[in-house]
């Protein structure tokens, strides 16, 4: 195996939706490469002391970010991170319809062939088997995540008419069962990651289990992972639920990560399911 390249819009993002896969086939010895789209200028701040970074007053964040974002790397054992056409190119978009969506160099309103092409520069230089970015909602309808997806997409398009495009592609995703079990797990909570859902397809987000293709079991690596969430201190606060399922790892649920095979071949799947357990299945050894 060689050669897993994920795709994701801002910092923290990598480690919430990938980390425990990312730290998994890291320790397993294969290549992963992060690339990041923007610094999440945007992003509230849970670290009072650290107010002032915020757009309407310093405007620093962004580079705050960027040690947050390479003490996650470092928890989660991956050394190759890149930001998408070099740290500040692109600026966190803002949630959709505000004002951050007109910032000149916000990435929702970048060109999209441009974008791509600093993205197969990457892919030409890892030749990655395997990419990993969002679904055509971005996950969950945020712009810069829809830009990723378009952006990563674009750049295999291109990558495979060279003829060094990814042989998978999958998307993140999270089985509305697995959701279904959340709110059950969270309700009452005072930090509810549901906020006021009673139903599952109440939720901006949530896949039908039939479309899941793989389930990566990396509680091998939950640790790891819960190391990098606490390195996002500024996103996440102490008292998250997130923050508190890394206090737990009993549970497992940090561990395992699913996902929506976008293109290529599906490989042997296991359980009553059929789903993938290495992204990697089905692929011919490099």
């Amino acid at each position: 195996m060689d050669g897993l390249l994920l795709v994701h819009a801002h910092p923290d993002d990598e480690t919430i939706g990938t980390g425990a896969t990312m730290a998994h086939y890291a320790a397993a010895g294969v290549q992963v490469t992060l690339v990041t789209c923007t610094l999440g200028e945007e992003g509230e701040i849970h670290v009072p002391e650290l107010a002032g970074l915020a757009p309407e007053a310093a405007d620093q964040l962004g580079g705050y970010r960027i040690a947050e974002l390479a003490a996650a790397c470092a928890a989660l054992g991956v050394s190759d991170h890149r930001f998408l056409g070099g740290a500040g190119r692109y600026r966190d978009s803002g949630m959709m319809d505000t004002p951050a969506n007109a910032h000149p160099r916000c990435f929702w309103r970048a060109d999209l062939d441009q974008a791509a092409g600093y993205l197969v520069e990457v892919m030409r230089e890892v030749r990655p088997r395997v990419l990993v970015t969002y679904d055509p909602n971005g996950f969950y309808g945020h712009p810069d995540h829809i830009q990723a997806h378009r952006t990563a997409m674009r750049a295999a398009e291109l990558a495979a008419a060279e003829g060094f495009g990814p042989a998978k592609i999958y998307w993140t995703g999270v089985p509305k069962s697995v959701l279904a079990a959340g709110l059950e797990a969270f309700a009452g909570s005072g930090d509810n990651p549901f906020d006021d859902a009673e139903h599952v397809d109440q939720l901006p987000f949530g896949t039908p289990d039939a479309e899941i293709a793989a389930r990566i079991d990396a509680r091998d690596s939950q640790a790891a992972k819960a190391a990098a969430i606490r390195a996002h201190a500024t996103q996440i606060p102490a008292d998250s639920w997130l923050r508190s399922l890394a206090g737990e790892l009993a549970s497992g649920f940090l561990g395992v990560e699913y996902y929506v095979l976008a293109a290529g071949e599906r490989g042997p799947g296991e359980g009553p399911d059929g789903w993938e357990s290495d992204l990697f299945a089905g692929l011919a050894p490099p």
